[in-house]
């Protein structure tokens, strides 16, 4: 039925069946056993944190936090809640998410439509023994000024502070206008003080801050990505997320492949390989690099891990896979490790 439906209102129902379950410990146990997998061989350290497993739900599936237990039941090791803005506000027109089953794709032209941080702050409230690292990604509102986007990171920042585990910095979605703006080196050494003094500001006296990482664009070329790379490392980040949607169009043979909008899915896997290698060659050596697209099984996951990822996320490989997803990549890297 929901290949049926509009893909964004198949994605409402199945979230909002996922928030439910989220109340019920006793639910989200059957779902536990029912779907997750767990070995000692699969634990990642980073970060001060514990994850489970290298494969986490990357942001922009539960957008404002409402079915994180749910979500690590299903076997996700951590939560990318967001993007989060502090403001509400709605995103861009509908029809706004669109499926490229020949391409095992997604486009989406959403827009960052969030809650606003005061709802997330409640809703994140209730998960606080959620079991799971639980990550916040920040984004700017859509009115904001991309001068003045280091606000709105920081409120966001200020808001969450207590709830979020790590902290992404999005400045890489193609669907908020001169959002990838903020890639320029002067606004990113100013938006990564700003964050960085709000964090260590925010700290309890004698703690280190919570880690900051940045997340960035597929679309960028080698000397972009060469000058955005010199510039993080100016600031007080813990790592990278890498990377987003693509607003390239090569190779897909879909109909919807014209959607406005950035394309993600298994297209994405061979860039965001690319990505993390040349990433990993140059950033100091203690930072976390999470490697995100492209994932649809244990062997894509493997890819990224060897090319020098620490952790995984996916997203439209679990909306393709379904809820036994998470599971069946845990089973596989356990057996690809002990090749």
């Amino acid at each position: 039925m929901a290949a049926q439906l509009d893909a964004e209102r198949a994605h409402e129902l199945v979230l909002g069946l996922l928030a439910r379950i989220s109340y019920s410990p006793l639910l989200c146990r059957a779902l536990a056993a029912a779907f997750a997998y767990e070995h000692p061989s699969l634990v990642v350290e980073r970060l001060g944190l514990r994850f489970r497993s290298p494969l986490g739900l990357a942001g922009g599936f539960d957008k404002n936090g409402v079915a994180v237990p749910a979500l690590g039941a299903l076997g996700f090791s951590h939560v990318e809640v967001g993007t989060v803005t502090p403001r509400p506000q709605p995103g861009n027109p509908r029809p706004r998410v669109f499926r490229l089953p020949a391409d095992d794709a997604l486009i989406n032209a959403m827009g960052f439509p969030s809650a606003g941080a005061a709802r997330v702050r409640a809703n994140l409230a209730r998960w606080r023994r959620a079991g799971l690292p639980i990550g916040v990604n920040v984004g700017k509102n859509k009115e904001t000024p991309i001068d003045r986007a280091w606000e709105d990171y920081v409120r966001v920042l200020e808001v969450l502070y207590p709830y979020g585990d790590y902290f992404v910095a999005n400045i890489s979605s193609p669907n908020t206008a001169s959002l990838r703006d903020l890639h320029a080196e002067a606004l990113l050494v100013e938006l990564g003080q700003a964050m960085a003094e709000k964090a260590r500001a925010l700290a309890p006296p004698g703690a280190a801050p919570k880690p900051l990482l940045l997340k960035l664009s597929p679309d960028l070329t080698p000397a972009q990505l060469d000058g955005t790379l010199a510039a993080a490392r100016q600031g007080a980040w813990s790592g990278l997320v890498l990377g987003n949607t693509t607003v390239s169009r090569t190779g897909l043979r879909d109909p919807n492949r014209e959607a406005p909008g950035g394309v993600s899915g298994r297209p994405m896997l061979a860039r965001t390989v690319e990505l993390v290698r040349a990433a990993r060659r140059v950033v100091p050596p203690d930072w976390v690099l999470f490697g995100v697209g492209g994932i649809f099984d244990a062997e894509d996951a493997w890819q990224l891990l060897r090319a020098g990822a620490d952790l995984v996320q996916a997203y439209t490989g679990f909306v393709y896979g379904g809820p036994a997803f998470a599971g069946r990549v845990n089973r596989g890297l356990v057996r690809r490790s002990d090749e």
